[in-house]
């Protein structure tokens, strides 16, 4: 009888350690979902910003053909698509769950028809983005766009 009451008492307080466990493992997934719910949520509006400014740069090299003349496309180039990506960037406010936004390496016009822009941003993570940054680390996304306006004639 005295072995099952020195039982009962080594027991206690076993199942509020568990909670507590549980109750950790569960706040960490809600919040590394949450995290990576954001960094997705940011990829999208990266990618918005591209696919504009990449429509952007062909719209700016419209002016070109009335300078050179009609042809099956407009014409581009690197320094032109580059040049109209930063500009658009400019104009527009930095959207909510980036940190920074810039023209990557890659941007312009590989083949002189098509307007790639590429963009890289930091994402802003909510709840532990402090933490990453006082680690020294952050979460970079790069996206890519492309657009072609072929111009017709009549």
């Amino acid at each position: 009888m005295t072995s099952l009451r020195s039982r009962a008492r080594d027991d206690s307080g076993q199942l509020s350690l568990l909670i507590m466990g549980l109750t950790v493992i569960a706040l960490t997934l809600i919040i590394g979902a949450l995290a990576v719910t954001s960094v997705h949520i940011s990829r999208m509006r990266l990618l918005d910003a591209a696919d504009s400014a990449a429509l952007g740069a062909t719209d700016d090299s419209a002016e070109l053909v009335y300078e050179r003349g009609l042809d099956s496309d407009l014409p581009l180039d690197d320094a032109t698509v580059q040049e109209s990506a930063a500009e658009h960037l400019a104009s527009r406010p930095l959207p909510h769950g980036l940190e920074s936004w810039q023209v990557a390496d890659g941007t312009g016009s590989p083949d002189g028809r098509t307007a790639v822009v590429r963009l890289t941003g930091e994402a802003d993570l909510p709840l532990i983005g402090g933490l990453l940054q006082e680690l020294g680390g952050s979460v970079t996304v790069t996206v890519e766009s492309r657009a072609r306006a072929g111009v017709t004639s009549g």
